[in-house]
């Protein structure tokens, strides 16, 4: 049987904590004098208040969440989150309606970078700074944090974080599911931290600086600037950026082994090898054909070729270029990389590679099976045999991630998109990456969109960040029987 008691005490510390985070931008607010400070002191409020409400519904210690019960707390706390993390927008009149602000926090917590803002330097220095928060927020999980806290609460963590974890990583870097999300967390700050003081250091004010590393660990890709970071086109600033979205797609197992110094668990991860190969690879190629067609000199063709497929593949979406314009083929270079994802683990959405590696590897292995039926020819990763339920599992969400894909792009070509703007709409949103292609490029937004597919790419990303199962699931007659 589903209980409402746990499911309630936990939306409630989740919406506590958002609350709390709303009152970190009122600083920035009064330093800047943005006339957004009550705005976030009452947004802020409404939201701890309901977190108190919630959390004190039937408050029993020592509940257990079972795996359902974990399942519908992370689909509740996300869409509870968007849904209160909108009052900033609202209450301060930069967006409108509900609709749109939905859309621009769903973006933001889903670490999507889709945007319905047109004038984004217009927005008060309070505002935008949440909305920075909101990427960074979602880049890890915040539900991953609340597992780190719910000894407080004497309720077990260990089904809300695999229901939020990306990707299908079985590494642990502690035996204790709450030690292993409190130095996740741990490193995630650290690397924002880092960021921060690096970006500062290389001429961004304190204020931009803060967002962007916000951003950037979240492979988020919201900016301070209308331009993104094509308004920020110094060496110095880009090739920093550059290194931590790289960072971000990491595995964060593989980042906590190389800060012990345990390298030989850092390269035997076949993830992050490949990971390499494809950013080495697809930026020589681009860089190639870049430096060719324009008329930028080679580091500059270098940097902006390198920028955009890291950004692309770790599902960033900052912008340095608009790649859309360089060739036709490198457009649909970059609409392949948008599947691709980074590594598993990482904050990153996309498929992830080591899907990619587990599904090719298996159908090259199926031809030897085909060839000699009576050998045993296992799948290894990382040196392990990989279990015939990773296999499945794999496939299928392969299957599913198509075939949304698929219906996606009929969707919104019948509620008015053309095909190629449809393509690119449905693939940046399942793909957590922000840019797409046609009408909803690097250098365009998502405003102009009708309400309904806003609210269907809104879906879109929850599925996409919540890696499909964790929400499909709910939607199963199995989930809802007794046994």
């Amino acid at each position: 049987m589903i209980r409402l008691a746990p499911i309630s005490n936990v939306v409630g510390v989740l919406l506590l904590i958002i609350g709390c985070m709303m009152f970190t931008g009122i600083p920035f607010s009064l330093y800047y004098e943005s006339q957004d400070a009550a705005h976030l002191f009452f947004s802020g409020g409404i939201t701890i208040l309901a977190g108190i409400l919630l959390w004190l519904y039937k408050y029993k210690s020592g509940n257990r969440v079972n795996k359902r019960e974990g399942y519908l707390i992370v689909v509740c706390g996300w869409l509870s989150m968007v849904a209160f993390s909108t009052l900033p927008y609202l209450i301060s009149g930069v967006i409108d309606n509900f609709t749109d602000a939905f859309f621009e926090v769903m973006s933001g917590m889903t670490t999507t970078g889709a945007s319905i803002l047109t004038d984004i330097e217009g927005v008060p220095e309070g505002i935008l700074y949440w909305r920075s928060m909101t990427q960074w927020i979602g880049g890890m999980g915040i539900i991953v944090l609340t597992v780190a806290i719910f000894p407080l609460l004497g309720i077990g963590g260990i089904e809300l974080f695999v229901a939020e974890a990306p990707g299908p990583t079985s590494d642990k870097i502690h035996p204790r599911i709450q030690e292993t999300a409190k130095r996740l967390w741990l490193i995630y700050v650290g690397l924002t931290a880092t960021l921060m003081v690096v970006l500062w250091i290389a001429g961004m004010t304190f204020y931009e600086a803060v967002n962007h590393a916000y951003t950037t660990m979240a492979t988020g890709g919201f900016s301070t600037k209308n331009g993104s970071m094509m308004d920020y086109d110094l060496p110095q600033i880009q090739y920093p950026i550059i290194f931590f979205m790289f960072l971000a797609g990491v595995n964060y197992t593989v980042i906590y082994h190389s800060l012990k110094g345990n390298w030989r668990n850092v390269w035997s991860s076949d993830e992050f090898r490949y990971y390499i190969v494809l950013i080495v690879s697809m930026s020589a190629v681009v860089t190639a054909t870049v430096y060719n067609v324009t008329d930028l000199s080679f580091e500059k063709a270098f940097r902006d070729s390198l920028f955009q497929i890291v950004s692309v593949v770790t599902t960033t979406g900052f912008v340095s270029a608009d790649y859309t314009a360089w060739t036709p083929t490198l457009t649909f270079v970059f609409l392949f990389l948008m599947f691709s994802g980074a590594c598993a683990g990482s904050t990153s959405g996309g498929i992830k590679i080591i899907r990619h590696l587990v599904f090719f590897r298996n159908s090259m292995y199926e031809f030897k099976r085909i060839l000699h039926p009576r050998a045993i020819v296992p799948l290894r990763l990382n040196g392990q045999v990989v279990k015939s339920q990773v296999k499945t599992h794999i496939t299928i969400f392969l299957l599913l991630y198509l075939l949304i894909f698929g219906i996606g792009i009929i969707v919104v070509s019948l509620l008015g998109l053309d095909f190629k703007t449809s393509i690119g709409a449905v693939a940046t949103s399942l793909s957590n990456v922000g840019p797409g292609i046609g009408q909803v490029g690097p250098v365009d937004n998502f405003a102009w969109l009708s309400a309904p597919i806003k609210w269907f790419l809104c879906l879109l990303m929850l599925l996409g960040r919540l890696e499909l199962f964790s929400v499909l699931v709910l939607f199963t007659p199995y989930f809802w029987r007794e046994n």
